[in-house]
Formats: structure tokens, C-alpha cells, sequence
């Protein structure tokens, strides 16, 4: 599962990159009188995403992640200037879920996943700049969760509510694409699940070209070091092994915060730069008897992007990541507290709010090494965090 997100992440990552590259080549910058927001659109996309289940059995949270695939339709009306008030509807397709193995015997598995559902709701954004929409997102949700491995067959029906926030961006007349995070709450019969997921989308806008309010985007120049903090939320999936039992994995969600450091080059259509950041996390997973929190931990992380247009950067990175983990009893034989080197990967959109600083979404999957808490093999724990982030920075001119 974990080798199939890092190959769809790769995959995603490089079609996205290579029609944000096509768009800025084909259009400079958004029309002098102004990208047109008022109207509807129709979109297609996808991402990443983690889920997390009561066990119903004391021990803990059962999770997984997974990717999935999102067609999505909608209508948006400019308030003023600036404000912006629109509905969507989506659908999407994917397989973000939990799998055990060897629970009911040796080779067999047992998973639930995300199969199928819809999201129905409303939008209030705001104009960063010229050509980006900072905006957040509310509504209902409907999923159908579906057993996999010896549980194929087996489905139910769940709904909840949905709430989020994400960035859109002009590339071209019609086009925009847009990055996006979305936090969902289900509950039917005891069963609530959540869901932490990151949508990147590309959205046709039907008659958008150059009728819209002309905003002036601030001039920035991407070269130059900056300091930056974040916020951000997302859910840890901790992968266990336990007498030949193997779980995909152990979840638990929580907030975090995040200050950081870095150089970026600008080589004309395309930036390029190297980041340091530190974080503190409240992310916690629940191990029945005692719980699991990555406590805190540090990245260094080289990303590169493509201007799609003059404001606004999509870029990919990855990079060495280290955390500390600790729980507030020893777990299993082991210890209590124990750190651990692992990667990152991900990408995000940042946009220009004025000549020195930057708004940005981001998303991360993080994998750790894995541990063994002195039982020679027979009780280990890998853990892994699909994590969104919201980041402002500066750059020193």
C-alpha cells in the first residue's frame, strides 16, 4: 500500500507539474482585465488521505491511507471584488483504508475502504492577489465503506458533515487549479469515522475569460531566504506487527504547529531551494492501554516548482525527516519514548499576498523507521502521517 502511494504521489505529481508548466507557457499571466470567478465549472482530480476507526474492541483506532480519484461540479458568484460565494458538488472513487493481516488465519487479510461517495456543499473565499482564491468550504458527506480481502461483499452506507479550506489559482483563461484539505465526520450504528484528505483538482470555467475585476498581484521575486510558521492537522497510520499479526495500521489524528527556514532560487520559469523546518505535534494515536504521540521532530526538505502564473507557485518536494515518539507507558516489552529517522514527501501551491510574503497549502506523507520494542521481531510499530498544512513566510529582500 505504502510503495502504491509513493508511485501514484510520483505520478500525480509529475502530470500536475507538467500542465501547470504548459498553462504558464501559453498564458503569461491572467488578463489585464481580470480572471472572471462568477460562473459555473466542472473539474477533475484527486489525492491522498488517511481514515481512522474505533475498533469497538479496546485497542485504539484502526486506519489506513489510500488515493482516490474526483469529479466535481460547481457554481461561484463574486460578492464584491474580492468575496466570492459558491456550491459545489463532487464525487469520488478511491481506496483510503485499514487492512489486518493474519487475523483470521495465516495469509488472509482483512481491509475496509473509502469506497465510493459524494461531498454536496458551500464555499466563502476571499482574493489573495490577481490570480488566487484563498477560500473555505462546508457541507454534507456521504461515503460508502466497503470490506476487502475474506470481508469482500460486505458494505454500509455512512454520512456526516464536511469542512475544509484549500487555494485556487487562474492559469489561463478558462483554467484554474486548485489544492485543497478536507477534514470529514461520519457516524451511523456506533461507527464514526474521520477522514483527513488532500484534493488537488483542475477546473474548467465556463465564459471566465477577462470580464472579471482587475486586481493588481504584489511584483515578488522568488529568490532569497525567508523564514516562515505553519499550522496543520492530519492522521497518523501506525503500521503493527504483533505475533505474526500485521496492522495497516493503528490511527490517530490531531493538530500541529511548525516554524521554518529556507533559500529559494528563482531560475525564470521554474524555483528551486532547500527548507529546514521544526515542528510540535498533538497528533495521537490510541493503543487501547496507553496512547502513541509523535511529540516533535524536524525536516530537511528540497522541493522545485513551476510559476503557474506570476504570483503563484505549484511545487513538489521531499526530503529527510526525524521525529520523537512517546507514550505515557512503556509499550509492550519496550520503552516509553524512542526516536526515529524516516522521508517526506508531497507538494503544495503558494501565492504572493504582498512583495515580502507568501501564503501556502501544503500537503506531506511521512514514513518512519520501524521499531522493535525488544521482543526480537515479535512486537514492531512503523509509524507513517498523511498531514496538511497551512504556512505563511517572509523573505528578506
Amino acid at each position: 500500500m505504502h510503495s502504491l502511494r509513493a508511485v501514484l504521489l510520483g505520478a500525480t505529481s509529475a502530470i500536475f507539474m507538467a500542465s501547470a508548466a504548459y498553462a504558464a507557457d501559453q498564458v503569461a499571466a491572467p488578463p489585464a482585465t481580470g480572471f472572471n470567478w462568477s460562473g459555473f465549472y466542472v473539474g477533475v482530480g484527486g489525492g491522498f488521505g488517511a481514515v481512522g476507526y474505533n475498533s469497538g474492541i479496546g485497542f485504539g483506532n484502526f486506519g489506513g491511507g489510500g488515493v482516490f480519484g474526483e469529479l466535481t461540479a460547481g457554481y461561484d458568484h463574486m460578492l464584491t471584488d474580492r468575496l466570492l460565494l459558491g456550491g459545489f458538488i463532487d464525487t469520488n472513487l478511491g481506496n483510503i483504508g485499514p487492512e489486518i493481516k493474519g487475523f483470521l488465519g495465516p495469509g488472509t487479510t482483512y481491509g475496509v475502504i473509502n469506497n465510493y461517495g459524494f461531498d454536496v456543499g458551500a464555499r466563502l473565499g476571499y482574493l489573495l492577489n490577481g490570480s488566487t482564491l484563498g477560500y473555505v468550504l462546508g457541507g454534507y458527506t456521504w461515503q460508502q465503506i466497503k470490506g476487502t480481502g475474506v470481508a469482500t461483499g460486505g458494505h454500509e452506507n455512512i454520512d456526516g458533515y464536511v469542512l475544509g479550506l484549500g487555494m485556487e489559482t487562474a492559469i489561463s483563461n478558462n483554467w484554474s487549479i486548485k489544492t485543497e484539505y478536507r477534514y470529514a465526520h461520519y457516524s451511523k450504528d456506533g461507527i464514526e469515522p474521520v477522514t483527513h484528505t488532500f484534493h488537488i483538482a483542475a477546473n474548467y470555467r465556463f465564459g471566465a475569460g477577462g470580464t472579471g475585476p482587475a486586481i493588481a498581484s504584489p511584483a515578488y521575486d522568488w529568490t532569497g531566504f525567508y523564514v516562515g510558521a505553519s499550522v496543520g492537522a492530519g492522521e497518523s497510520v501506525n503500521d503493527l506487527s504483533l505475533f505474526g499479526l500485521g496492522v495497516n495500521g493503528i490511527s490517530g489524528d490531531g493538530l500541529f504547529g511548525e516554524l521554518n527556514a529556507g533559500y529559494d532560487h528563482d531560475f525564470g520559469s521554474f524555483v528551486a531551494g532547500l527548507m529546514v523546518d521544526g515542528n510540535y505535534s498533538g497528533i495521537s494515536a490510541d493503543l487501547g492501554p496507553s496512547s502513541l504521540k509523535s511529540n516533535y521532530g524536524f525536516d530537511v526538505l528540497g522541493r522545485v516548482g513551476m510559476k503557474v502564473n506570476p504570483s503563484t507557485l505549484a511545487y513538489v518536494l521531499g526530503g529527510y525527516s526525524w521525529a520523537h515518539f512517546k507514550s505515557p507507558t512503556p509499550i509492550g516489552p519496550g520503552s516509553a519514548s524512542w526516536n526515529s529517522s524516516g522521508f517526506s514527501v508531497g507538494g503544495g501551491l503558494e501565492t504572493a499576498v504582498t512583495t515580502n510574503t507568501t501564503l501556502g497549502i501544503e500537503y506531506r506523507y511521512a514514513q518512519f523507521g520501524r521499531e522493535d520494542f525488544g521482543s526480537a521481531g515479535l512486537f514492531e510499530l512503523r509509524p507513517s502521517s498523511h498531514t496538511v498544512r497551512v504556512g505563511l513566510k517572509y523573505k528578506f529582500n
